[in-house]
């Protein structure tokens, strides 16, 4: 084993060009190394396909990929290759006899790691092809994706269990995946049907600036972000193609946009991509459709234009920006049509009884985020790891708020008063309605405007007896039901408020220009170094090489450089092999093609 040992750091340095591993990826590498089948649980760009691909170079065989995007694996072969690990993909993109001549080249051990869709184990051509080659390592990526409980179930992942069991060789199963509850968890390893060593690296991702927007005009807020962050590279999620389409028009005249939808042809599907990918584009308008697995490490912001349908999904898919540990954003724009669009979903997609209390159990925990007064992060993290942040994350929109502190004893007591007294049969619209008074037939059918409550309210806005009632969900007053009718039921904090002589405020952050503004600029708290002031000339020196570079390769810019690496080399100035070679993200292999060019732009910019 120690002979693995000395390679690891060696491996790092050569082929990816780090000096250390980040958290958690030493021993999730070292338990692969003792061929210990294992699960890791690891925060989006906290490093998982390192955790497999140095593995991959010192076990003897070949690394199995398992993957469910043919986007990431052109993404992570393209890097790979230009690390000098000799990789491939095979995938539907490819022909009979593109695949044919992969075939032939596995068959003398050409390729290190080969990247393979869960669909390709049905194919007959590559299963017997694959059942001659020594199959060391089987990599499953996304791996939530084999449980029904997950958010994105794909059938396929189920053949994966009986692939394993097919081969011939004994290979090591590492299952790798960003966003798992404890049952899905147990779910990924009962149907890998392995026993394996569970590390949680945490859920927490300290570059990302989290923050909600209620009742805003979506589309002035976009443009006016987007005005506000001109060059920064971003992606704006949306429910429907319909929203999809309307927010690129709105958006696109005079700007560089494209969008991303089901409704589109492959071919331009591909091409809208692509060109995001490349920076031809710095802004992408998607569905959900868009995604999973892009690893462009340059994107500064994400903005979800309506609310997700799960926690999982929404911090996959905001975990898109800032992967190269940059300070990035993940704002969230809530309006409460969204819940009944989440809701039409489920009800289309005729799912089993218990499939659907679990889908609406999760768009409950979703809906309540935007509800909680607290730390953001902490609620995400609390809610994959059930248990809360030693202290708030300090840059998350709560916990910046420096809006007014108002007082809401007494239309708190109101609000659970009326609950209490409804007997915990109604929902929020029509206990909103009878704190306002309404007339409507509802309330007199039911004989609602008997209530000692009814318009106890009247004097008040609709937005801010929903910004209280929110309040006290999300503090854990009352509990909003499950289900496709969620009701209003009060918890036992709330009669103890009730009984107490307690006072309760709650902050108000007014959703006006400036406010927002102010928001979303950038925190102080930094996790990555800033570029010093001065190195913008060498930066853009810097950055025009790489995308020239990239052009040529026909990859992403990112996959040349990151932006850190980039802000390193201007902030270090590195004039000599040696002291490129200190640079995060200059391997030898990378020196070999581009180090030579990167010294005489740094030399001759000093020069001048």
């Amino acid at each position: 084993m120690n002979k693995f040992l000395a390679k690891e750091n060696l491996i790092l340095k050569k082929y990816f060009g780090y000096d250390e591993f980040r958290k958690g990826q030493h021993d999730i590498i070292k338990n692969i190394l003792q061929r210990k089948d294992t699960l890791a649980i690891m925060p989006t760009g906290g490093g998982k396909s390192i955790c497999f691909q140095i593995p991959a170079l010192i076990f003897e065989g070949v690394t199995v990929v398992i993957s469910p995007l043919i986007s990431l694996m052109k993404d992570q072969v393209d890097a790979l290759n230009e690390n000098g690990i000799p990789s491939v993909f095979i995938n539907s993109s490819l022909s009979n006899s593109q695949c044919e001549i992969i075939y032939n080249a596995l068959l003398f051990n050409k390729y290190k790691i080969i990247y393979i869709a869960p669909e390709r184990l049905e194919n007959s051509r590559f299963l017997s092809v694959i059942k001659n080659i020594n199959v060391s390592q089987i990599a499953v990526d996304e791996a939530h994706c084999i449980s029904q409980w997950g958010h994105d179930f794909r059938v396929s992942y189920k053949n994966i269990k009986n692939f394993i069991q097919s081969l011939n060789s004994n290979p090591v199963i590492s299952a790798f995946t960003a966003t798992a509850t404890p049952e899905v968890t147990e779910d990924i390893l009962e149907s890998l049907n392995i026993k394996a060593t569970i590390f949680k690296n945490g859920f927490k991702r300290d570059n990302l600036k989290f923050s909600v927007f209620k009742n805003v005009d979506n589309f002035k807020f976009i443009q006016k972000f987007i005005e506000e962050h001109p060059e920064e590279s971003g992606i704006i999620y949306t429910s429907t193609r319909k929203e999809c389409e309307q927010i690129y028009e709105f958006l696109s005249k005079g700007k560089s946009i494209a969008k991303y939808h089901a409704g589109l042809s492959d071919n331009e599907r591909m091409s809208n991509q692509e060109d995001f990918l490349l920076d031809r584009c710095k802004i992408i308008v998607a569905t959900n459709a868009f995604g999973m697995g892009i690893d462009k490490s340059n994107v500064r912001w994400v903005i979800h234009n309506n609310l997700p349908k799960d926690i999982e999904s929404y911090y996959q898919e905001a975990g898109r920006a800032g992967r190269d540990g940059l300070i990035s954003s993940c704002i969230l724009l809530y309006n409460p049509k969204d819940i009944i669009i989440q809701k039409l979903f489920i009800e289309n997609e005729n799912l089993s009884p218990e499939i659907a209390k679990i889908r609406y159990s999760k768009l409950s925990a979703m809906e309540n985020y935007t509800r909680t007064n607290g730390c953001l992060i902490e609620y995400i993290v609390n809610y994959f790891e059930n248990k809360p942040l030693a202290e708030n994350c300090g840059m998350c929109g709560n916990c910046e708020n420096k809006g007014e502190l108002i007082d809401i004893t007494i239309d708190a007591q109101k609000i659970i008063s009326c609950v209490g007294r409804l007997n915990n049969k109604y929902g929020a619209k029509l206990i909103l309605d009878i704190l306002k008074g309404s007339n409507n037939a509802r309330i007199r059918d039911n004989r609602l405007n008997e209530q000692s409550t009814y318009g106890c309210l009247k004097d008040k806005s609709s937005t801010y007896i929903k910004t209280i009632m929110d309040y006290l969900i999300g503090s854990d007053f009352i509990e909003s039901t499950e289900g496709k009718y969620p009701l209003l039921k009060l918890k036992e904090s709330a009669y103890i408020f009730i009984k107490s002589k307690e006072t309760l405020s709650m902050r108000v952050l007014n959703n006006d220009d400036d406010s927002i503004t102010k928001k979303e600029r950038p925190n102080d708290k930094k996790t990555s170094l800033p570029l010093i002031p001065g190195g913008e000339q060498l930066f853009n020196l810097l950055s025009e090489y790489r995308s020239k570079t990239a052009h040529n390769n026909h990859v992403p810019s990112y996959i040349i450089f990151s932006d850190k690496t980039i802000i390193d080399i201007c902030n270090y100035k590195p004039r000599e092999k040696d002291e490129l070679l200190k640079i995060n993200g200059i391997g030898e292999a990378k020196f070999e093609k581009y180090g030579n060019d990167i010294l005489s732009i740094v030399n001759n910019y000093i020069k001048k």
